[in-house]
């Protein structure tokens, strides 16, 4: 949870690319993030997105519909995705998103950020495997 917290300062200080994200809000920048993530693997609706996000972060971040979908419409207002109409004749017509190449570039820049501040913590943390677990209760 600490990288997520420092990597969402580091992001708003360097971003290079226009995320339309709001600078006074971090959470919607990781939400963001991890809606480029999942899209870039495979391109989906806003329901699958929301589970596909809580299965790839254990349930640690949960988003509310109507949360996605407003950052979706965003998100495509930002050139960072678009979507094409998926017609059914069983069910509902759904929007199917995918990332655009701004939208590629942005995770890349997170995606590079995350991993160098995941090196800098694996540093600030490698006291734990260098101690037994209850040394480290004791400092």
């Amino acid at each position: 949870m600490i990288i997520y917290y420092i990597t969402l300062l580091y992001m708003e200080r360097n971003e290079k690319i226009n995320c339309g994200c709001g600078k006074e809000y971090p959470e919607k920048r990781w939400t963001q993030f991890l809606i480029l993530r999942v899209l870039y693997e495979k391109p989906s609706y806003g329901y699958e997105i929301v589970k596909s996000i809580e299965d790839l972060t254990e349930g640690r971040h949960q988003i509310k519909y109507g949360t996605a979908y407003i950052l979706l419409r965003r998100m495509k207002e930002n050139n960072l995705l678009t979507f094409k109409w998926e017609k059914s004749e069983k069910t509902p017509d759904k929007k199917i998103y995918r990332v655009t190449k701004k939208g590629e570039k942005l995770l890349k820049m997170w995606l590079e950020t995350i991993i160098k501040r995941k090196k800098m913590m694996n540093k600030l943390t490698s006291i734990y495997e260098k101690h037994s677990e209850d040394k480290i209760r004791k400092i």
